[in-house]
């Protein structure tokens, strides 16, 4: 709810500016974030945190430089984030079509982010940012500089860890971001080698956490045109079983998909731009984990409302309509040894 949050970003337990590297630090050894919440009495009442999920909504690369879906889908999301609540926005890659960025100054960043999300629901929500494909056939550190130019935009690292403390509850969430496109070989060696090693680590430590959340671009699994992403079925599902993760988020298909495989939830949700109902590779996930698929062609998009508090994980799946499409909720994980 705007204007109702207490935002105190750093490294893990202490004040300050999330997005800042330096320091002689690792460039692969990624910062922690605490992010308290400091909420209104109403928000407070509700005993939980809430976000909105959207990826692929980074419009075009030509004049007006958002489409109409993801106009239409930036209205939605301030509508929601002022009736069913909301202290951030979790952006899933494809932030800038077809290219990304160029550098830290890119009109983009003002065409495609800036002058679509004026909701007044949205003026006051930070915007935690992942990079998809289209973001790294661009220039991705722009991006991560953008956040010294804008006070919404925290985009720390490739990636990194958020904590969210449950209000009125002394439960706390994980949610780990992810570059997928690194991880699946768009980089170094060392570089996929020491992500997957950061994400063993946080996973472990998120042991005593209510919920944990993983997200990426890539999806783990998908029914749509892109399917599953072979380099996370082998290297991720593993760890998101071992450490019974709540769910994976992520966009990189065009639509919305709800799928559920060996306790993990898989939220896809890349309908923030394009809708596409392609279920080309219904043959190619697990027998029964698909739940949910809306691909549309006529849809005006869509994006997925998460909420967390002390009794489930609750993930509604939204219409740029506000049409209700889905709604599934996941169970706290077992925390007995």
């Amino acid at each position: 709810m705007p204007g109702s949050h207490g935002w105190g970003l750093g490294p893990l337990g202490s004040p300050g500016h999330l997005g800042r590297m330096g320091g002689g630090r690792d460039p692969w050894d990624p910062p922690d974030a605490w992010v308290p919440q400091s909420l209104s009495a109403d928000a407070g009442a509700a005993g939980a945190v809430q976000f909105l999920a959207v990826g692929d909504w980074g419009g075009v690369p030509d004049p007006p430089f958002a489409t109409p879906r993801e106009v239409a889908t930036a209205a939605a999301m301030g509508r929601a984030a002022t009736d069913l609540g909301a202290d951030f926005v979790l952006a899933l890659g494809d932030n800038f079509y077809y290219e990304g960025v160029r550098d830290e100054w890119d009109p983009r960043f003002q065409e495609t982010f800036e002058r679509v999300f004026t909701a007044p629901g949205l003026q006051e929500l930070p915007w935690f940012v992942l990079a998809g494909n289209h973001d790294h056939a661009g220039n991705v550190t722009a991006q991560l500089a953008y956040g010294h130019h804008s006070p919404r935009w925290h985009f720390p690292h490739y990636y990194y860890s958020l904590r969210l403390s449950l209000p009125g509850t002394n439960a706390s969430a994980r949610l780990l971001m992810l570059d997928t496109v690194l991880l699946c070989g768009g980089g170094d060696d060392f570089g996929v080698g020491a992500q997957l090693a950061w994400l063993r680590g946080r996973l472990a430590a998120a042991r005593h956490d209510r919920y944990v959340l993983v997200a990426g671009h890539y999806p783990v699994w998908s029914v749509a045109e892109h399917g599953p992403t072979a380099c996370l079925v082998r290297l991720l599902r593993p760890l998101l079983r071992r450490y019974r993760v709540t769910a994976y988020l992520c966009g990189h298909d065009h639509n919305l998909q709800f799928l559920e495989e060996g306790g993990v939830g898989y939220v896809v949700s890349g309908a923030g731009n394009f809708v596409e109902e392609s279920q080309h590779h219904s043959g190619a996930v697990p027998p029964g984990s698909l739940r949910f698929f809306f691909g549309a062609p006529a849809s005006p998009g869509g994006f997925a409302h998460l909420r967390l508090d002390a009794h489930a994980a609750t993930v509604t799946y939204l219409e740029a309509t506000g049409r209700v499409l889905y709604r599934v909720a996941l169970p706290p994980r077992d925390l007995s040894p």
